[in-house]
């Protein structure tokens, strides 16, 4: 099984960015634990803080892949494109965020990927991700 994690804007971050919110590990350090402990899913990892590289990503792997775990970070509430590129493509996609967004900005609680994609994870830290790889298995 071929699985990509897709991150948006800032999530190259982690560690740093708002420990409060978003926890002290790198995202790094989390895939290396998440390959280690999945060891027979392919698992590939992508972030860019641009647009228009998320998109190109969606294209590239979203007829190949067997799913895409994506927080598409700030974009999720401001991309009418990101959600278009991912109803274009054939590989289901869980949207994940690592902190719950409901109870954050009413801007926040606006997604654009929500209702293209084969679910939504939100608050569970890190372990959003896993969850997502998780309800590929």
């Amino acid at each position: 099984m071929k699985i990509l994690i897709l991150n948006g804007p800032n999530l190259n971050l982690l560690g740093r960015r708002e420990p409060s919110i978003y926890g002290n590990l790198t995202f790094d350090e989390f895939f290396e634990s998440l390959k280690k402990n999945y060891p027979t899913v392919e698992l590939h990892y992508f972030q860019s803080n641009i647009e228009g590289e998320l998109i190109n990503k969606l294209h590239e792997v979203g007829f190949s892949y067997h799913g895409i775990i994506f927080n598409a970070g700030a974009y999720t509430h401001t991309s009418v494109a990101i959600g278009d590129a991912i109803k274009g493509i054939d590989a289901p996609v869980i949207e994940v965020h690592i902190s719950n967004v409901h109870s954050r900005e009413e801007f926040r609680h606006v997604s654009y990927i929500a209702p293209n994609s084969k679910g939504v994870i939100a608050g569970f830290g890190l372990q959003s991700y896993e969850l997502g790889l998780q309800s590929f298995l």
